[in-house]
């Protein structure tokens, strides 16, 4: 049975002794008669990320230092015969091209969670102490056993990336939800302490160079056997939409979640650890990418609506895309040399994240 029932619905009325908390403030009441619905219908945003993303995925592929041609491919294909190009599109272009998909789905996805556990439009993965927590727990344990299979540094991450967050968490207890700005400033502060202890430790063990690979999200070095963890982050995002509607309730307050049923601590955890392992996934496998998850989830927001099972499938596409568009521009900004996808992305999102806060409220 649906979560969003008639029933439920009629639980959900504005009641002014429940307490409004600052995700139905920016909501805008997801519920009953003050429903936020969709601007644009959400079949169409869907279809039209959907082709976007495909003419992102056929430039993507076509753009490279290396010799390619499409020609040579299909001649491939028509003489059952491997050739230059078919190798470099099965080792290199299309495993490059699978694990940025991945990596914006994830990030995109990641940052919602959060946003919805939070209850704040302001916070994503990197503002948290996710990312950061991540690269430092990765660091320790590449220094204590650097002999360890991949599997163990990315459990080590992972742990690390849930201390770090749940730190994050009973620093802000005490903040009033009203102070939605105040809880993405500390979490600014919050990850830039973790990232100099982790710099510190890097530089007494002689280990910038390796840190640095983690802390700059970067594809040039992905190829085929090196992305695959990427497809757990995937897996990740499927839990997520089925959860989707027990993540909405929660993030209207903790009350409607109680009158519903719903356990708000069990769902909390369970949406933390999604995000610690989305965010240490994609650190051990292709570094760090700040904004994605602040960016492409209130973008979808404004014009989808709030509720997360609908919006999810749009954020994960449009996350996608925009992963793929800064990947492209690195590429080609300084060709045959590449710019890091984490530093093109870095300065879109800062201004878009500017923009975030400077704008003025819009009407309900």
């Amino acid at each position: 049975m649906s979560l969003f029932s008639n029933r439920a619905r009629a639980r959900l009325k504005p009641n002014a002794s429940l307490p409004v908390s600052n995700w139905q403030g920016s909501a805008s009441h997801t519920l009953g008669s003050k429903y936020r619905r969709a601007a644009i219908p959400p079949w169409l945003i869907n279809t039209a990320s959907l082709i976007l993303m495909g003419l992102l995925v056929l430039l993507s592929l076509s753009i490279g230092v290396a010799d390619f041609s499409w020609s040579g491919i299909l001649q491939s294909i028509l003489s059952h015969s491997a050739n230059s190009d078919s190798s470099l599109l099965l080792v290199s272009r299309i495993p490059r091209t699978v694990a940025i998909i991945l990596t914006g789905i994830a990030m995109a996805v990641a940052g919602m969670i959060i946003q919805v556990v939070l209850k704040n439009r302001f916070v994503e993965p990197s503002m948290v102490g996710a990312t950061q927590s991540a690269a430092l727990g990765l660091l320790v344990v590449s220094l204590l056993f650097p002999a360890s299979a991949l599997i163990v540094k990315m459990s080590v991450a992972t742990i690390a990336a849930m201390l770090g967050m749940m730190l994050f968490m009973l620093l802000i207890h005490r903040i009033p939800p009203t102070d939605f700005l105040m809880i993405p400033l500390i979490g600014i502060v919050f990850g830039g302490i973790i990232e100099a202890v982790t710099t510190f430790i890097a530089y007494q063990t002689e280990s910038l160079q390796m840190l640095s690979v983690w802390q700059f999200g970067d594809f040039s070095g992905v190829l085929a056997g090196r992305y695959e963890l990427l497809w757990l982050t995937g897996g990740l995002c499927v839990l997520a939409y089925i959860i989707a509607d027990k993540l909405t309730i929660v993030g209207l307050g903790d009350n409607i979640a109680l009158n519903l049923g719903i356990s708000k601590r069990q769902v909390t955890w369970i949406g933390v650890g999604m995000v610690a392992m989305m965010s240490a996934v994609v650190v051990v496998t292709v570094g760090m990418i700040p904004f994605i998850g602040l960016v492409v989830p209130n973008i979808v927001s404004r014009l989808m609506g709030d509720k997360l099972r609908r919006s999810l499938p749009a954020v994960a596409l449009l996350g996608a895309s925009a992963v793929l568009l800064c990947d492209i521009i690195g590429r080609s900004i300084r060709y045959p040399f590449e710019v890091p996808v984490a530093t093109v992305f870095g300065v879109v999102g800062t201004v878009l994240f500017l923009w975030l806060l400077l704008r003025a409220p819009t009407e309900q």
